[in-house]
């Protein structure tokens, strides 16, 4: 009888917890736990149980040679677990930011390479089918040619969730969290951006508080394009939105509400599509693309070139916040 794939989860916080729970539901894999802190699991294994096997150190659970290995550590730790795991044989899904730079980025997608192994990098947000519906209005041609599309998220609930609150004294941290938004402005769009012009506030009234913890991105193109990015940890209840316009018509997602409203100049038409879908949902159908992309089913549908973009426009923006001046991306 083949044994079963074997799916370690390194990293039991917020967002290791949840990819754990997830994948316990799966019958055909073993998953097992990497967490260092004895703390934590304790906690954690009261909270939801544990699963048969808990390592508590990375290297020697690497060397265990397992099939899979998903990183949901803080982000420093990212590209050299991600790097050790693909040379010990595994296919690697790893949590966003891909890396905190270009350079640490740029060696896992040459490990990756290397390796002949899966990397695949979490911006679960693919899935959501608010956005995929953007993607699709894009493509189609519905909205006419793209003239700006613009990403708004205001979380402070992101500064109580963190455990270790290495916000409070990572610089530019709210950049890295995001992650998400300078993605799926390449992933929505295809292209990459120019450069950037970023700038950003430092609100101490809060209690809990980051530098920047307000920031709005401008990315330029080649072509008449403009992405715009609005990211806070002040507001609560969170917001979080996209918009984007082209010269047929337009459309905005409010992810909190699931409405979809899209607007076409033709006939002044407009109307409200809904899209909720729960946050599980979004994990289930990441591991399952996973999954198919490890057994060769499918392409990995986040690939480590295409986050590499990302790690790029970040990179590009907290320089632009520091000097004050515009920045132009690397190439990748």
């Amino acid at each position: 009888m083949a044994l079963k794939p074997r799916v370690v989860v390194v990293g039991i916080g917020s967002i290791g917890k949840r990819h754990a729970r997830l994948l316990a539901e799966h019958d055909d894999i073993v998953v097992e736990w990497c967490e260092p802190d004895r703390q934590l699991l304790g906690e954690v294994v009261k909270e939801m149980g544990g699963p048969d096997r808990i390592h508590f150190d990375f290297d020697a659970m690497i060397s265990s040679a397992p099939s899979m290995v998903v990183i949901a550590t803080p982000h420093r730790f990212h590209a050299e677990q991600t790097i050790k795991a693909l040379g010990c044989g595994a296919h690697v899904l790893c949590e966003k930011p891909m890396a905190e730079s270009p350079e640490s980025a740029r060696r896992m997608l040459s490990a990756a390479a290397a390796s002949n192994r899966v990397l695949n990098i979490g911006f679960h947000l693919h899935f959501h089918p608010g956005i995929r519906r953007l993607k699709e209005l894009i493509g189609s041609g519905t909205l006419g040619a793209i003239a700006h599309v613009h990403c708004r998220v205001g979380s402070y609930v992101t500064l109580q969730n963190s455990r270790t609150a290495y916000q409070q004294s990572l610089e530019g941290a709210l950049m890295l969290d995001y992650a998400h938004q300078p993605d799926l402005l390449y992933w929505l769009l295809r292209v990459a951006p120019a450069g950037v012009y970023a700038t950003g506030v430092h609100v101490k009234g809060p209690e809990l508080h980051s530098n920047p913890n307000v920031l709005s991105l401008d990315y330029d193109y080649d072509s008449p394009l403009l992405g715009t990015i609005h990211l806070n940890y002040l507001q609560s209840p969170e917001r979080h939105e996209y918009e984007v316009v082209g010269d047929a018509g337009w459309a905005v997602l409010n992810v909190a509400a699931a409405t979809l409203t899209i607007g076409l100049s033709e006939g002044t038409r407009t109307w409200v599509e809904t899209c909720a879908v729960a946050r599980d949902d979004l994990y289930v159908m990441e591991h399952r693309a996973f999954f198919d992309a490890a057994s060769g089913k499918a392409a990995p549908e986040s690939p480590p070139k295409d986050a590499l973009v990302s790690v790029l426009m970040t990179a590009a923006a907290h320089a632009s916040w520091k000097s004050q001046k515009r920045v132009t991306l690397d190439s990748v």
